[in-house]
């Protein structure tokens, strides 16, 4: 079976037992910081590792995050454990994470920008977004900046980009005097 698809029913499965108990939230909250916590390598290695017994993986994980998860969270950990798929969590935990944007109508823009956007551009480009009807009612804005862009900005949507940087404009004009037919040259 592929990665993926493991990923797909494990957080599903997931997602559907934490509705039923009403702990969706809560239970969000520890996959996430479960996805944070596995890019450690060496928690990565410790759950790949088919040296160490689902035991030993087991109180590990509870020693680490026993105490601040859900009881729902924890059991589903060692549910993964015991069934040999505790290698598969960075990628469970970000499937996890996309199906719950999809339930809770999250969309997630990246605004990338040649230099820091103010909070009333960063406020007026969400009410924009907001109006427009083409994202989720929910939004969540990522900034970041990339100083190649000149001036400008880039939204990354829903697999959507819509470049108003400089640099993109600098390309197409560039390529608009390369197609010019009616330069001789000399």
């Amino acid at each position: 079976m592929s990665v993926t698809r493991i990923a797909t029913r494990y957080a599903k499965s997931l997602i559907e037992l934490a509705v039923e108990q009403g702990k969706l939230a809560k239970v969000s909250t520890d996959v996430q910081a479960l996805a944070s916590a596995a890019t450690n390598r060496d928690l990565q290695l410790m759950l790949k590792s088919p040296v160490i017994s689902a035991d030993r993986k087991n109180s590990a994980l509870n020693a680490l995050f026993g105490k601040q998860m859900d009881s729902l969270t924890m059991a589903y950990l060692t549910l993964l454990v015991n069934k040999g798929r505790e290698g598969y969590l960075p990628e469970i935990a970000a499937e996890f994470v996309s199906q719950y944007r999809t339930l809770q109508k999250i969309t997630t823009v990246k605004i990338i920008s040649a230099a820091p956007l103010s909070e009333g551009v960063v406020s007026d480009l969400k009410s924009r977004l907001l109006k427009s009807g083409i994202t989720n009612p929910n939004l969540e804005i990522e900034s970041s900046i990339d100083p190649e862009l000149v001036g400008g900005f880039v939204l990354e949507f829903d697999n959507k980009r819509y470049d108003a940087s400089v640099a993109s404009k600098l390309a197409e004009l560039k390529s608009e005097f390369n197609k010019n037919l009616y330069i001789k040259e000399f």
